[in-house]
């Protein structure tokens, strides 16, 4: 069968704020395909920003390796996994000085994998290798609050809400006076209680200022934080290896911001982290997610998903390493917005025992809500030269 139609959705809440919470908005991506009378579809989601990935999807032709990520999608056949796969090549060469194109080809091969597990009756974790799917342990995915007060209190609700680990993240950590940050730390601790993980994302606040995320190594020990995550920019591998021998309890974390296999390789090898996070999203898809946990489980390394925004995106982000029985740590998106929440009509929601699970359901197993889609859409239209290359398609 052919790849027939691809169609974007931007959607977003009605305010956009500048949190540091990539759930305000979405771009869903929905991908048909037919043969003999029969027509299946797949959904999939970008992990970018929504206008700039739709345009480098339709944008005209700079030249022979700028060319719009549509052009080496639209009429391609789409029978197997290897086909992704060519198609997945054509892309990174026909694209490669289009650098938004990992992130608009993500979400289209997220759907891809979803319209063929659709077509063969089978879970895409199975498709890609895995005999059966393992139970994740899903950590809260979390800001630091205002005050250590408020991240006492986000804490305690965590724990209540029945996580047994936590991450907190952002909110200036890092940027200020050390005695803030350990305050901050402190509470986290004191809320989630001495048993539950504490995981701690800096979101590169440090650039490549080693000897910055050096100082808070002791407190970060001392609360017992089983990782600190992207002190530095994403492709700042000497600092990541400078960083990593200095701390014999805090591991290093990141990954989240690499845009191929290669980046998150180097990570490991050259950074020196224990626990390389993808988004599904980003990296190109869950192709290459698969082939970076392939890659981490012999050195060592543990694998864990990055997702932040939706179910659809989770259950895509949890197929690379879905029968990983010993990488159990799981992102979870704990307080999405309520887009994020509305536009699936299912979710993977934690057992009695605290834990995800992917089920054997054809795809990625999520349901499209069309009708909360509607309320969060935003209608869009891009021309060049008086000619219309995207209006937001029929839902």
């Amino acid at each position: 069968m052919r790849i027939e139609a691809v169609d974007f959705f931007y959607l977003a809440m009605p305010e956009i704020t500048t949190d540091a919470d990539g759930s305000q908005d979405a771009l869903l991506v929905r991908v048909r395909a037919g043969e003999q009378g029969a027509a299946y579809e797949g959904w999939g989601e970008c992990e970018a920003s929504p206008l700039t990935s739709i345009a480098a999807f339709v944008a005209p032709m700079s030249h022979g390796i700028c060319r719009p990520v549509g052009a080496s999608v639209l009429g391609q056949a789409i029978d197997g996994p290897a086909d992704i796969a060519r198609i997945a090549a054509l892309v990174e060469h026909d694209s490669m000085d289009l650098l938004q194109a990992a992130h608009t080809w993500s979400g289209v091969e997220m759907a891809l994998w979803d319209l063929l597990g659709k077509v063969r009756g089978e879970p895409v974790w199975r498709l890609i290798g895995y005999q059966r799917a393992y139970p994740k342990t899903p950590y809260a995915s979390l800001l630091f609050g205002p005050t250590p007060q408020d991240t006492l209190s986000r804490a305690k609700d965590a724990v209540a809400r029945g996580f047994r680990a936590a991450k907190f993240g952002w909110a200036d950590f890092g940027a200020g006076e050390l005695a803030r940050d350990v305050d901050q730390l402190a509470a986290a601790r004191e809320g989630l209680g001495p048993e539950a993980l504490l995981l701690v994302d800096v979101g590169q606040i440090w650039v490549e200022d080693v000897e910055r995320a050096a100082l808070r190594l002791p407190a970060l020990e001392e609360f017992g934080a089983t990782w600190l995550e992207e002190p530095f920019l994403a492709s700042a591998y000497e600092a990541y290896g400078a960083l990593s021998p200095r701390s014999t309890k805090v591991k290093l974390a990141g990954g989240e911001g690499a845009h191929n296999f290669h980046m998150a390789r180097h990570l490991i090898d050259y950074g020196g982290i224990g626990y390389v996070q993808i988004d599904c999203g980003r990296i190109g898809g869950i192709g290459p997610a698969k082939r970076v946990a392939d890659y981490a489980a012999p050195r060592g390394v543990t694998y864990v998903n990055h997702t932040f925004t939706s179910h659809l995106a989770l259950s895509a982000s949890l197929q690379p390493y879905a029968g990983l029985e010993a990488h159990r740590i799981c992102e979870y998106p704990a307080a999405p917005r309520a887009l994020c929440i509305d536009m699936t009509n299912n979710h993977l929601r934690p057992d009695a025992n605290g834990e995800i699970m992917l089920t054997e359901t054809p795809g990625l197993g999520i349901g499209i809500d069309l009708a909360a889609i509607r309320r969060y859409l935003v209608e869009t239209e891009i021309k060049v030269g008086g000619q219309t290359l995207y209006a937001t398609p029929a839902l």
